[in-house]
């Protein structure tokens, strides 16, 4: 593998072969971030963890089997969805547009949409954009499938992707945003966050995002608490990055994964509980944690919205709603909208 620098000093290039190159940015730039960010929640009163910590290579493997408990039903219900799609989706595309995927993972529910853009194209660009190292796993797995495919990948946070995607070129883009991973921001952050994607969207662009819909209580609080116990090793596992990434002490048995439905906020809120009093010691981040029991670091929100708030939403960051789908049981949206 031989790489280059970018014209941006904040990334390096690896080449890969002529179909498959990654932008990551350099790691000090990475453990530099990740340290502060710590620091910075797990110092506040209400103490907290950003969602976005959860995937390094094991939290991402750790997500890829949670959407296939029985109890996890957005994925399997957006599978469903996107299935029903090609004939809908075909009259938005031409030969000449890219797709741009947000937080693409293990790339299963991806390969859905690329099965419509090699109908339609010779040469198909994908530009995958993923926190984890997964992302060059998984874009080795698809272009064994996909001869056409021509993939760039970005290593990096949604925000960091859309602005290197937003200075790159000016090729037409797909962008796809989904699961319900939209659902981890707070309103104000959800909103921001569109208004970036927005602001990276030129004329013809289009953006489909995946949102769940409010439902009944058991069946989201089941969802978040599986009888495996597999989502409550995802949450644990930041623990565990934590640990060897910031050189910090955490007992993963001194805590248990807390997660409950908020029925007026419309979300679930996901925590790890403190079962005892205790200190920690994060050296990378100069930081001594005292913690009570019993008391909550949250990781996740997990907002569920109602068709009406969604569309109210995108209108009012200055999105056009071209299409909307449900799945039969209308617990998962998929809409597709444009750049006013």
């Amino acid at each position: 593998m031989s790489n280059t620098l970018q014209e941006n000093q904040d990334y390096k290039k690896y080449m890969v072969d002529s179909k498959l190159q990654y932008y990551k940015p350099h790691a000090t730039k990475i453990e530099k971030t990740f340290s502060q960010e710590i620091s910075a929640s797990l110092n506040c009163k209400s103490k907290f963890i950003s969602p976005k910590f959860f995937y390094d290579k094991k939290g991402s493997e750790l997500f890829e089997k949670i959407c296939t408990l029985p109890e996890y039903y957005p994925t399997r219900t957006e599978v469903s969805i996107l299935e029903k799609l090609p004939v809908e989706l075909l009259p938005f595309l031409d030969d000449s547009t890219r797709l741009v995927e947000l937080g693409s993972g293990a790339s299963v529910k991806t390969r859905l949409i690329l099965d419509i853009f090699t109908k339609l194209q010779e040469k198909t660009e994908y530009f995958p954009i993923d926190i984890s190292e997964i992302l060059t796993e998984s874009s080795e797995l698809l272009l064994s499938n996909y001869n056409q495919l021509h993939i760039t990948g970005i290593i990096d946070t949604y925000e960091g992707g859309l602005e290197f995607l937003k200075n790159y070129d000016d090729k037409k883009n797909l962008i796809l945003f989904l699961g319900s991973s939209f659902g981890n921001f707070s309103p104000h952050d959800g909103y921001a966050f569109l208004q970036k994607i927005h602001s990276t969207m030129k004329s013809g662009d289009l953006f489909l995002i995946g949102l769940d819909l409010v439902k009944d209580k058991q069946i989201l609080e089941n969802a978040y608490n599986d009888s495996q116990g597999v989502t409550a090793e995802f949450n644990l596992n930041v623990l565990s990055r934590i640990n060897d990434e910031l050189d910090a002490d955490f007992d993963l048995k001194n805590f248990e994964h807390h997660s409950v439905y908020h029925e007026e906020k419309q979300r679930i809120e996901m925590y790890l509980k403190s079962l005892v009093n205790q200190s920690v010691i994060i050296s990378k981040s100069n930081l001594k944690l005292n913690l009570d029991k019993d008391e909550l670091i949250h990781t996740e929100y997990s907002h569920k919205y109602n068709l009406s708030q969604i569309h109210t939403l995108l209108d009012s960051v200055g999105f056009s709603i071209e299409n909307s789908w449900l799945d039969d049981k209308k617990l998962f949206s998929l809409t597709l909208v444009s750049k006013n």
